[in-house]
């Protein structure tokens, strides 16, 4: 029997947030810079309580106007310090809430950014263990993100995702290129299939390429993010693919 976490961004003020829960069992919950509020963000933790997800923290870019997908070049402390920020403020709503944040997830440009950089995933590594060593990171599967923060003693998640494609050296393709999102639900479906039985996928040019997974991730912003959850999850169960959060 195979086991997977399946994770959402969620919390970014799209209206489907309630129908993706019982769905996933690990959310990245936006800290109100790329996305959300004060309001959201307690609303998305009273879900994952109620539906036992795992909560986690999606710190951006402080770049609302466009979705903190946008490139941005901080300083090693300014860095530093828009992660924390952002992490600290999960941190002190779950403890309001009488729970504990589980994971620390990137978004958008920061996240790709941090996986083809060492210096960035350090710095975040660094801002995880400074505030909990605990934290899971997730991160690109393959990426900077996963090798800097397993030298660091960081527990990690080698992320895959259901929506995205993928180029020969293992990165996502732009979302800047027309064949970047995987629209058809038959797709996402056997992509995710083929990660979890095989432990490869299937590249834009046809290469087969090796893909450690120990998450997937479904986009919450994604225009068929339900319509691919509801199908993945469906196809998990009479597979007998168990959804299991990752253990911190």
């Amino acid at each position: 029997m195979y086991t997977i976490d399946i994770n959402c961004d969620l919390g970014e003020g799209f209206p489907h947030d309630h129908q993706l829960m019982p769905l996933i069992s690990s959310a990245n919950i936006a800290c109100g810079f790329h996305a959300g509020d004060t309001n959201t963000i307690k609303k998305t933790i009273d879900l994952c309580l109620i539906e036992e997800v795992a909560i986690g923290a999606h710190p951006g870019f402080n770049d609302k106007a466009n979705f903190g997908r946008t490139n941005m070049q901080l300083t090693d402390n300014e860095l530093y310090d828009l992660v924390a920020e952002q992490i600290e403020l999960l941190q002190r709503y779950c403890r309001s809430e009488g729970t504990l944040l589980h994971h620390v997830k990137p978004h958008g440009a920061l996240y790709n950014m941090a996986a083809a950089d060492e210096n960035m995933s350090r710095i975040i590594a660094s801002v995880i263990k400074e505030l909990d060593a605990s934290l899971v990171l997730y991160g690109l599967s393959g990426s900077n993100l996963i090798s800097e923060a397993k030298k660091m003693g960081i527990k990690t998640a080698a992320e895959v995702f259901a929506d995205r494609t993928y180029q020969p050296n293992g990165s996502l393709t732009p979302r800047t290129h027309p064949n970047a999102l995987i629209t058809e639900t038959e797709a996402s479906l056997n992509q995710c299939l083929q990660i979890i039985e095989t432990q490869t996928v299937n590249a834009v040019d046809g290469k087969v390429i090796p893909l450690h997974a120990d998450t997937i991730c479904i986009h919450g912003d994604g225009a068929h993010a339900v319509e691919f959850a509801k199908a993945i999850h469906h196809c998990f169960g009479l597979q007998n693919i168990h959804l299991q959060t990752i253990c911190n």
